[in-house]
């Protein structure tokens, strides 16, 4: 087979990328690992938030950006987080042509833009039928009304080089190997999330103790065709991700919400021996990259107190709130009236989490310095001080990998040494280079997507036609 452009994977960034080419008038070939129709996807499990760095898309750019920087810091991932800033609009606009439905979700401001209709305000996974499942389906009929369609049960096996440039792909079609030649290939496939020798070798020296929060259809097999290919791989030791009650493992509706951040950013979040050993005051996202990282990622527990149960995790502004969702859904939230009694239920040191407690605060009240270092410009420490106390084991929910294929501002592959590989291109969760970093910048997986789809398309378009 040949065609103009091969897309590697059905989701949102390769929907967008499908549709966006066939609007600039290409003949895209749109390949997709699943035999559903219904196939799974993080993009269809999503929540269906759309946002840049937590701001309303239709912000001034220059506003999302100064946000973009403020939670990527310097490097990289601030370099190309920028062009979400400047495309996030344009992209909401493209989305709205295409059919898409939104509402505003809520008071705070990055759930102004929520794909219709939006996901219950519960616990467990339910996917069919809401904003993300309408939107792919959407895309997908568009697609079909401009004479094109996705091949199912398709998966890619290797990238076809030739002098230098990318020229195709080679696919495995029911058992059987198929040649695809074109002149683009945009590798569109998710994360690596799903293949277990990849985050041993970026991530957790124990993939097998980090829940699959999302689809679990990410195995990176656009990542490492690029990867022999030439291409350059960035940010690889991060993931998008959130703290769930360690029961998830056994207990479906516990996943993938409620999440467990909102407690854990107010309170204090301890290894076996009763010591804090991360900043939690950066957030659920980086507190599940560093459980992570532990030697054992099933040995952290977060500990709070009464007025952090019936205060914080009562709040619905973020749903479903923890309390009373978490124990309807099958969760245990351990309980004690003092802290050694609390330390023997969760197998803790009491000594150790007796000496933390005391210490946090301390630094509430008084001294103002944490052991680790704490932030406190996003989230208010909460004193560990009125009884019954309370602690909830923890896991890290792996959502999808933010690292992936480096990619320059037009979504082209690039090379360790500098420039592009002629021809690979790279969108979504496959591309690194726009969130991750120190602080595990988390900016909107689902903009991302469209961002970087449309960017692909259009760069490939271009391409094409300076050759022509």
């Amino acid at each position: 087979m040949s065609g103009d452009i091969v897309i590697i994977g059905g989701g949102l960034a390769g929907l967008t990328t499908a549709n966006r080419a066939a609007e600039l008038g290409l003949n895209p070939t749109l390949l997709e690992q699943g035999g559903d129709p219904q196939y799974y996807c993080n993009s269809r499990f999503a929540g269906g938030i759309l946002h840049v760095a937590f701001k309303d898309l239709t912000a001034a750019p220059e506003e999302i950006a100064a946000s973009v920087v403020r939670l990527t810091g310097d490097g990289e991932a601030t370099v190309n987080g920028t062009v979400m800033a400047e495309e996030c609009g344009r992209a909401l606009t493209w989305l709205r042509a295409e059919g898409a439905r939104f509402i505003k979700g809520g008071s705070l401001e990055f759930m102004r833009w929520i794909l219709v209709p939006p996901r219950p305000r519960g616990a467990g996974l339910d996917w069919k039928g809401r904003g993300p499942d309408v939107l792919l389906r959407r895309l997908t009929a568009n697609l079909s009304e401009r004479g094109k369609s996705i091949r199912l049960n398709v998966r890619a096996r290797e990238l076809i080089v030739e002098d230098g440039r990318v020229a195709g792909v080679i696919v495995e079609n029911n058992g059987v190997s198929e040649r695809i030649e074109a002149s683009a290939v945009v590798i569109t496939d998710g994360g690596f999330q799903a293949n277990m020798e990849l985050i041993r070798r970026f991530v957790s020296p124990a993939p097998e103790k980090l829940l699959q929060r999302g689809a679990a259809t990410g195995r990176g097999d656009g990542l490492m065709m690029a990867e022999v290919a030439g291409a350059k791989l960035v940010g690889m030791d991060r993931f998008y991700g959130h703290l769930l009650g360690r029961e998830a493992f056994e207990i479906e509706k516990l996943w993938p919400y409620p999440i467990i951040d909102p407690i854990a950013a107010h309170s204090i979040v301890v290894n076996e021996d009763g010591q804090r050993f991360l900043d939690e005051g950066m957030g659920g996202v980086y507190m599940a990259n560093e459980v992570a990282k532990l030697d054992n990622p099933l040995s952290a527990t977060v500990v709070f107190d009464d007025a952090v149960w019936n205060g914080l995790a009562a709040d619905n502004r973020y749903p479903p709130c923890m309390n009373p969702v978490f124990v309807n859904a099958g969760g245990t939230v351990l309980e004690a009236g003092d802290l050694a009694g609390l330390a023997a239920q969760a197998g803790l040191s009491p000594e150790g989490l007796a000496a933390t407690v005391a210490a946090h605060n301390a630094a509430i009240g008084e001294s103002g310095k944490w052991s680790p270092a704490r932030s406190t410009n996003k989230f208010t420490p909460q004193p560990i001080a009125t009884a019954p106390f309370r602690a909830i084991p923890i896991c890290a929910g792996i959502t999808y990998t933010m690292g992936g294929i480096a990619i320059d501002r037009d979504s082209r592959a690039q090379r360790p040494e500098g420039g592009t590989i002629p021809g690979l291109f790279a969108a979504g969760s496959a591309s690194g280079g726009m969130e991750g970093g120190p602080a595990a910048a988390y900016l909107g997986g689902l903009t991302k997507a469209v961002i970087t789809g449309l960017r692909a398309a259009e760069s490939a378009s271009s391409d094409m036609h300076a050759k022509a």
